[in-house]
């Protein structure tokens, strides 16, 4: 029977170790860490930031008030002002994000496959990266007109180099011990592709597509200071030129709020498309977890090799059983 000795005597279940308890205290404080630490970060700068303008440190014609900028958002929002500016912004840089992607890791993995191609793309992949956009985007707006096209161009081309890099980068990093043994098997270059070189270049692809979505957004924005009639950028050159510091930064907010929801959304389709990377994090989270709840029910036995171990006697026991 389980939990009897032959001997007649009641085994007591095993209690985790004093490393286990670390380790899941230690899981758990990290977890709520990266919730407490950005929280108390951001009351700590809102709280400065009011007293700067309760104090007279700072004149509110420069930074407006919290509150003010809480109000000026929700009547952007309420009167609908925003909403034009808002998708004009968000076509502009899903555009650019999107002809960056194809671009980028078309030529990465052009680049990939030759030595060739990869010396004459690179350097002036570098220097594209280099040129200062703000500088040439007066150029391109006159070059592609006053409309959305402008903006995508410039917004592609500043998202163009880190999806190109770090799409390279993994594609040229595969384990070398794999590669051999896809070698020695004899695979062709497709399935050498499709089941190696992809699946190992797939988080560096994904990480390049997180940089490069946000510094779309970036170049959007840019465009539309420099010249635009709708856009999230052309109302912050627009209330910021009118001293209307409280609009402007409740536009900053709605594009900061927009930039982090276009960023959980690439880790969302990172973590479900390259599951296999996030795989062990999961199992140690689940198992770190499930061990919380048997502690807590008084049901957290040891570790199988720990307890046979520890209890020869019930190994035997269960063996006879």
């Amino acid at each position: 029977m389980p939990g009897i000795r032959l001997d007649g005597a009641r085994r007591t279940p095993s209690r985790p170790g004093r490393k286990g308890l670390i380790a899941v205290n230690r899981q758990r404080g990290t977890g709520r860490g990266r919730v407490i630490a950005p929280a108390a970060l951001f009351a700590v700068v809102v709280v400065l930031w009011d007293l700067a303008n309760t104090q007279g440190w700072v004149s509110d014609l420069i930074l407006p008030r919290p509150w003010d900028v809480v109000v000026a958002t929700y009547e952007l929002f309420s009167t609908g002002i925003v909403w034009e500016h808002l998708l004009a912004t968000f076509y502009e840089t899903l555009a650019g994000f999107a002809a960056a992607a194809v671009l980028g890791i078309g030529t990465a993995l052009a680049a990939g496959s030759s030595r060739l191609v990869r010396q004459m793309v690179y350097p002036y992949a570098v220097t594209l990266q280099v040129l200062p956009m703000l500088s040439i985007a007066p150029i391109l707006i006159s070059a592609f007109g006053f409309g959305y096209t402008s903006k995508i161009v410039i917004a592609g081309m500043i998202a163009f180099f880190p999806v190109f890099v770090n799409a390279l980068t993994g594609l040229l990093a595969p384990d070398p011990d794999a590669e051999e043994l896809f070698r020695s098997l004899r695979a062709g270059k497709k399935r050498t592709f499709l089941s190696l070189l992809l699946p190992t270049a797939a988080p560096m692809i994904f990480a390049g597509l997180r940089i490069g979505l946000t510094l779309a957004l970036a170049g959007a924005v840019v465009a539309e200071i420099v010249s635009a009639q709708k856009g999230l950028g052309f109302l912050v050159q627009r209330y910021s030129s009118q001293l209307n510091q409280d609009d402007a930064f409740a536009v900053v907010l709605v594009l900061t709020a927009m930039g982090l929801l276009l960023y959980a959304a690439i880790g969302l389709a990172d973590r479900t498309i390259v599951f296999w990377r996030h795989a062990g994090r999961s199992t140690s989270k689940t198992r770190s977890r499930e061990r919380s709840v048997r502690r807590r029910l008084g049901e957290t036995p040891a570790r199988p090799a720990e307890s046979a171990a520890s209890n020869p006697s019930a190994s035997q026991e269960e063996k006879v059983s």
